[in-house]
Order: C-alpha cells, then sequence, then structure tokens
C-alpha cells in the first residue's frame, strides 16, 4: 500500500454531453456553494474545511489521528475531487455529495496515526511551501489547459487526451500535497513531479 493519498478518477474523453460542457460554469455553482460552506467554519487556507488543528494535536500529544477526524477530512477531500474533475471537465458526472465509484480517493493505512511521527506535524506546513509554489505553477497550466480543452470539447464532443492527463496529475499532485501537509495523513514528502 502507498504511503501517500492515492487518486483515482475516470476521465471520459469521448462522447461528451457538449451541452453541460458549455454551461459547467453555471452548473457547477450550486455544488461550490456546499463545499464553500465547509470553509465558512474554516480559517485554514488552503485547508479549507477540513479539521486540522484538532487531529495536530491529537498526533502531538495522543499519538493518534482520531477516526471521525479521519473520515470527515477523508470524505471533504474525496467531494473535493468529485467536485474539481466536474469542473475540469475530467467527467460529465454531476459531483454527487455521496461517494462515486469513478472518483476514489484513497488514504494510506495510518493504524490510527501509530505510524506516522508525532513531532512532524509542526513542521509540515512550512516544508510544504515549495511544493504549494510549483502547484501554482502547475494549476496555472491546467486552468489555460482546460479553458482550450472546454472551446475543443464544446465544439467536437470529444475532451483532449493531452489536457485530460496533464489535469489529472495536477489533481492528484494536489491531494498528494493536502494529505501530506494539512491531513496529516503521510510522512512520506510528496515529490515535485506530476
Amino acid at each position: 500500500m502507498s504511503k501517500q493519498i492515492k487518486t483515482d478518477v475516470e476521465v471520459a474523453y469521448k462522447k461528451r454531453n457538449k451541452a453541460t460542457v458549455f454551461w459547467r460554469g453555471i452548473l457547477i455553482f450550486p455544488i461550490a456553494v456546499f463545499i464553500g460552506s465547509f470553509a465558512i467554519n474554516s480559517n485554514s487556507g488552503f485547508a479549507a474545511g477540513f479539521i486540522v488543528i484538532p487531529a495536530l494535536l491529537a498526533l502531538l500529544f495522543r499519538e493518534v489521528y482520531p477516526s471521525y477526524l479521519l473520515t470527515f477530512n477523508h470524505a471533504l477531500l474525496e467531494l473535493q475531487t468529485r467536485v474539481v474533475a466536474y469542473a475540469l471537465l475530467l467527467t460529465d458526472d454531476y459531483p454527487s455529495i455521496e461517494r462515486n465509484k469513478d472518483i476514489a480517493v484513497t488514504f494510506p493505512d495510518i493504524k490510527g496515526g501509530k505510524t506516522l511521527n508525532r513531532w512532524l506535524p509542526l513542521v509540515k506546513w512550512f516544508l510544504a511551501i515549495p511544493l504549494i509554489v510549483v502547484g501554482l505553477i502547475y494549476s496555472v497550466i491546467a486552468l489555460g489547459m482546460t479553458f482550450i480543452a472546454w472551446i475543443m470539447t464544446w465544439s467536437t464532443g470529444n475532451y483532449p487526451k493531452w489536457a485530460g492527463k496533464f489535469v489529472f496529475a495536477t489533481m492528484r499532485f494536489w491531494n498528494r500535497v493536502n494529505g501530506y501537509a494539512f491531513l496529516l495523513v503521510s510522512d512520506k514528502y510528496p515529490s515535485f513531479s506530476l
């Protein structure tokens, strides 16, 4: 089993729904508001909506990652992944607030936090700064590719593979960074490569 978060998305390349692709920005609005409601209760910046501080304190003082926090953070990351995959045209399936078999996020087995270093969470956010900078560069490129892919998909009904691979890799990169720096489910430093 991997020591980092694993993300699987079944990307649809052929026979896309041109109408939903064209109106994707409007269609995503209700679920984006739902996701944003989690961030209202959180002042965590990049980790908006996730329960970070209690997980950090539990790891630091008790050497345990409470299962209810892990379950919530896992479910929220999976939901965000479904929304991002839909928004960035990787799939035509409207993001359900329940699990979807075509989009999965798998956390590493941390055995209740026993496999994690109890002191590392104090500096992970700082160590992740270079990853965040690189991730922002990847994100800008992915958004540019998505715009070009949006035009191509809307006009032809086929999503270009070159865009899908890069956008999906960027999404996987961000999930690994979140797992390391904010969700604290991995002590393995993520690679800078996609």
